[in-house]
């Protein structure tokens, strides 16, 4: 009992020392990255080579849940949604089933003809905003973490009705089998590492500067954080949320949105949502509801087809809107054939490559800050954004000398100026595959904890564009396009990805990480396409990142290494051509299986992040 008051004391102190510093030196979207910082980078078991299956998720327990009910007969869906179920445990500070995501699927046909179309299945499980959410909420409001802590913050998750959706219809085990490792993991507990520890201090700050996050989160301040005391290599169980488990596997998604729990749930959100209505002596609104059944019995699942470009001969799947990160990156590899980035870097032009990527990007991001949103609320032209003559425009517009101001790459005067997030990528040994990315948004969320469940709500209203003369949590500027409204979904970075060879997945990949989701995911891809990586290498190889605005280009330390560069100076010519380079204070996950032109799985786990990946 000393030792740990003793390790609190010294916690708490640490964070009252750092919190002020924190503050004052970072804008407030940069200290919302839960991601690594992206200098140390450890190097042992985080990939591995497979010949019959392999899971990629960012916690070994995970990837290891997904191989189990693989080695059991399931498919690649049924290892997914095992992953996730696990990750929800594990992971509380990334991902969950108080969260939501995108699962991007491709199968072999169940119809035994020879050439028979693939099964192809883009499911958005995102979460929805209640019906109580209007455009001016958070503006009316006027406090800024109001979209980020608490019960305003939550959307209506999306996570248990698209996962139980995945397996019934795609999958082929049964819920109980499926969902025992996590009860298993929840039961038995885990014990935190190195990304849990990182997560859990900043964390901590934020409690030990609003103190009465301590009783109102007790939750997670209790559990998740051990009261400011948390420790490496400290156990934690999580009972509450393997009896919800186990409940899910029973009576499936009605256990989560019906019944005692789902009442529980709505009126513990709607007792918070009045802390942040009648702050500072306001009167609540008439009817001061956040949750109510009804946002609990609307469709939360949507099933469509994926998005498709062609690259380099090979048929790419993505995510359609809401996700942005399909266009983006759609259009980033569009940009990259037009440009010759392969030549470039076959001719040893690294400095040029980085240039032009860097020069990809921000044409990307600009298009997902003037167009991007739900596709339900506002007609998205996908077609456009995608179509040759944008790109081919974009392409002829990029000089491989000069950099210009953002209004150079898009219409920063027509906008009112994800982190909490985990990717799995699943190669099953019937050609199969899934890339399957989910988020609480920021880490732990929006910190609220139902009681008995055991999981953190998202807070994934940040999302949305909510102020209009700001950016959010992740320096992101977004359109009116954006802005909540009941039922809707926000808009997301999460980008699974999915590669085919004639009609064999090659590449799956996606990451954490907000809006560098985008940018690691297409470089990871490019490492292994256009610049001829093996997956390892591809994964932990130093990235930059630009979105466009602000206008920064940041670049994670070591990226000048000759080995990973191939040349030196890339930084220092850079900053000759007019990008405004800075080092990356934060990076992206990512979670990628490459099957080799000799058959084998590489399957690779971010260093960043401590994960594992597992298989046969």
């Amino acid at each position: 009992m000393r030792d740990r008051h003793v390790r609190k004391s010294q916690l708490l102190t640490h964070v009252l020392i750092l919190a002020p510093a924190v503050l004052s030196l970072a804008p407030a979207w940069a200290l919302a990255q839960s991601e690594t910082a992206p200098a140390a980078v450890p190097t042992s078991g985080f990939s591995a080579t497979f010949t019959h299956f392999a899971v990629a998720a960012d916690h070994p327990v995970a990837s290891a849940a997904g191989a189990e009910v693989l080695a059991k007969g399931g498919n690649a869906v049924d290892a997914a949604v095992a992953a996730s179920f696990t990750l929800s445990v594990v992971r509380p500070f990334s991902c969950g089933i108080g969260g939501g995501g995108f699962m991007l699927i491709s199968l072999p046909s169940k119809d035994s003809k020879p050439n028979a179309p693939r099964i192809e299945r883009a499911i958005n499980y995102r979460e929805l905003a209640p019906r109580a959410a209007r455009k001016n909420l958070y503006e009316s409001l006027d406090q800024e973490r109001a979209s980020l802590d608490g019960a305003l913050a939550a959307g209506v998750p999306g996570t248990v009705a698209g996962l139980l959706y995945a397996l019934e219809t795609y999958g082929t085990l049964d819920r109980a089998t499926v969902l025992a490792p996590a009860i298993r993991a929840a039961r038995e507990g885990f014990q935190t590492d190195g990304a849990y520890m990182r997560a859990a201090i900043n964390a901590t700050e934020r409690f030990v500067i609003n103190k009465d996050y301590q009783t109102r989160f007790a939750f997670t301040w209790e559990r998740f954080l051990g009261s400011g005391a948390i420790a490496l290599g400290d156990t934690i169980k999580n009972p509450e949320q393997a009896a919800l488990l186990e409940a899910i596997a029973r009576d499936g998604a009605a256990a989560f949105y019906s019944g005692t729990f789902g009442k529980s749930l709505i009126e513990h959100v709607n007792a918070d949502a009045l802390i942040t209505y009648t702050a500072g002596g306001r009167n609540p609104p008439r009817n001061a509801a956040w949750f109510t059944e009804q946002d609990f019995k609307l469709p939360r699942v949507d099933d469509g087809e994926p998005l498709t470009v062609e690259f380099l001969g090979k048929r790419v799947l993505l995510m359609p809107p809401p996700s942005s990160g399909g266009i983006a990156i759609g259009q980033i590899l569009g940009l990259a054939e037009r440009r010759g980035l392969a030549t470039l870097w076959a001719e040893g032009n690294s400095a040029s490559y980085a240039h032009q990527l860097a020069e990809s990007f921000k044409f990307a991001f600009a298009d997902r800050a003037n167009y991007l949103a739900d596709p339900k609320f506002t007609a998205i032209p996908v077609k456009k954004l995608l179509g040759a003559q944008r790109l081919d425009d974009f392409a002829r517009r990029i000089n491989p000398s000069h950099s210009y101001g953002p209004e150079y790459y898009g219409e920063p005067g027509q906008i009112k100026i994800d982190s909490g997030t985990s990717h799995i990528s699943v190669i099953d040994g019937r050609g199969g595959a899934v890339a399957c990315t989910e988020t609480i948004n920021t880490e732990f969320g929006s910190y609220l904890a139902v009681p008995g469940s055991g999981f953190c709500l998202n807070n994934q209203m940040d999302d949305f564009t909510t102020r209009l003369d700001k950016p959010n949590a992740y320096g992101l500027r977004q359109s009116e396009k954006n802005l909540p409204e009941p039922s809707k979904r926000p808009l997301s970075s999460m980008s699974p990805t999915i590669v085919l060879d004639a009609d064999a997945p090659i590449i799956v990949a996606g990451a954490s990480g907000g809006p560098r989701i985008i940018t690691a995911t297409a470089q990871s891809i490019l490492n292994i396409l256009v610049r001829n990586m093996n997956a390892a290498d591809a994964v932990a190889a130093k990235r930059m990142h630009h979105q466009w605005l602000p206008s920064v280009l940041e670049i994670e330390r070591g990226f000048d290494d000759r080995e990973i560069m191939n040349g030196m100076g890339v930084s220092l010519w850079l900053r000759k051509v007019r990008q405004n380079v800075k080092d990356a204070t934060s990076g992206a996950v990512v979670q990628l299986i490459h099957r080799t032109p000799a058959g084998t799985l590489d399957a690779v786990s971010d260093p960043r992040k401590g994960g594992a990946p597992a298989g046969e």
